[in-house]
C-alpha cells in the first residue's frame, strides 16, 4: 500500500468507529464498557470521537506523514515492532498502533488487559476496510522476535522493559503526569475548560490534570463551583464513587486537612501524583518560585495547561486530553524512531 492509500483507509476508520448508530458500534461500546467498569459509554465515545477528529483527519494525516520525507520514498525492509500498549484509558496504545502501520513495519502487539476489546475491535474493522493491513497486525502475549520495541507503563514496569528490551531500539515510556497553572485572572469558562482536563476519563490518564499550582493568597475552594456540571455523572460511578469514600476516610483517619465538595477531594500536597477522586493543590509566590518549583520536575511533566497556553511550554485550559498527531508522548517522536529502524 502506498501513503495515499493508508491515510484513506483509517480516515475511513474514523468515520466508521464514530457511526454510533451502527449496531457493531454500540456492540463494541457496551462490550468494552463491560469488560472494564472504568470505560463508560462516555467516554469510549470522547476516545472515538478525539481519535477521528485529531488522529484520523485527512488533512491532519497528510500533513503528519509530508514533516517524513523517508516516508514518501520505497522502503525494501521493514522490522517487526514489539509494542507494549498501557490501558489506563480507551484507545490510549492508538497512536503506537497508527504509526507502526503508518511507517510500513509489522506491529507485534501486546495489549494492556484492560483495553484489549477495544483494540482488537479497532483492528478488526481496519481489516475489515483494508485488508491489505492483515500481514502488519499481529497480537501477542510474548514479544521475543521483535527487533524494536516501544513500551509504556509505569517507572517499576519501565526498568523491567530496560532490563528485556535494552540491548534493542526502544521507546520506553515511564510515568508522567499533567498539571495546571493558575493565575487568578481566569474567566469563568477557562475555569470549567480546567475541568475537563481534571475529570475526563475519570483522571486516569497521564495527560489529566492532577495538581494545580495557585498563587497565594488563593482560595481552592473557588474552583469548585465551575466544576459542579461533573457533579452527577461522577457520583454515579461506582469505582469513582467508592475511590473518594476510600481516599476521604484515609485523609481523615490520619487528620489531614483537605476541602470538599462530594465528589473532589482538595488537599496541599508537594506531589505530583494525587489519587483518583483527589486533586492536589500547591502555592506559588510569583514567577520565579513557580520556575524553581517546576524546573526539577520536567522529566515528570507530560502537559502543562495554562490560560491561552500562556505559560511556557503549555497549553490552554480544556485541551489537555485533545493531542494531535505530533504531539508525542514524553516529546519522544514516535516516527522518526519507526523509520530510523
Amino acid at each position: 500500500m502506498n501513503l495515499a492509500q493508508k491515510i484513506k483507509a483509517f480516515v475511513q476508520l474514523g468515520e466508521a468507529l464514530c457511526d454510533f448508530s451502527q449496531d457493531h458500534i454500540q456492540a463494541l461500546i457496551q462490550k468494552a464498557e463491560v469488560h472494564n467498569r472504568w470505560f463508560s459509554k462516555e467516554n469510549i465515545k470522547t476516545a472515538l470521537e478525539g481519535i477521528r477528529q485529531h488522529y484520523l483527519n485527512k488533512e491532519k494525516l497528510e500533513a503528519w506523514v509530508a514533516q517524513y520525507s523517508s516516508l514518501q520514498s520505497p522502503r525494501h525492509r521493514f522490522s517487526k515492532v514489539g509494542v507494549v500498549m498501557a490501558g489506563n484509558i480507551p484507545l490510549v496504545g492508538f497512536h503506537d498502533f497508527l504509526s507502526v502501520l503508518m511507517s510500513g513495519h509489522h506491529l507485534m502487539a501486546k495489549l494492556s488487559s484492560q483495553d484489549e476489546v477495544l483494540m482488537q475491535g479497532v483492528a478488526a474493522l481496519l481489516l475489515e476496510i483494508e485488508p491489505a493491513f492483515k500481514p502488519q497486525i499481529n497480537f501477542i502475549d510474548r514479544l521475543n522476535d521483535a527487533e524494536a520495541y516501544m513500551a509504556t507503563g509505569s517507572d517499576n514496569t519501565a526498568r523491567y522493559f530496560e532490563f528485556y528490551f535494552g540491548n534493542k531500539p526502544n521507546i520506553i515510556r515511564q510515568n508522567r503526569h499533567s498539571l495546571a497553572i493558575i493565575q487568578g485572572n481566569e474567566s469563568p469558562e477557562e475555569l470549567e475548560n480546567l475541568g475537563d482536563d481534571i475529570f475526563s476519563y475519570f483522571g486516569l490518564g497521564c495527560r489529566n490534570v492532577a495538581k494545580v499550582y495557585l498563587p497565594e493568597g488563593y482560595e481552592p475552594t473557588q474552583l469548585y463551583p465551575h466544576w459542579e456540571y461533573w457533579a452527577d455523572r461522577l457520583r454515579a460511578h461506582n469505582k469513582y464513587s467508592n475511590n473518594y469514600d476510600y481516599h476521604r476516610a484515609v485523609l481523615s483517619l490520619n487528620q489531614d486537612p483537605y476541602f470538599d465538595n462530594g465528589f473532589l477531594l482538595l488537599h496541599q500536597h508537594t506531589g505530583l501524583s494525587s489519587p483518583t477522586a483527589n486533586l492536589y493543590y500547591e502555592f506559588y509566590q510569583d514567577d520565579i518560585d513557580l520556575k524553581m518549583k517546576l524546573a526539577p520536575l520536567k522529566e515528570k511533566i507530560q502537559v502543562i495547561v495554562s490560560k491561552d497556553g500562556s505559560y511556557p511550554e503549555s497549553i490552554p485550559f480544556g485541551k489537555a486530553q485533545s493531542p494531535e498527531l505530533w504531539d508525542y508522548a514524553d516529546g519522544v517522536d514516535t516516527m522518526r524512531f519507526l523509520l530510523a529502524l
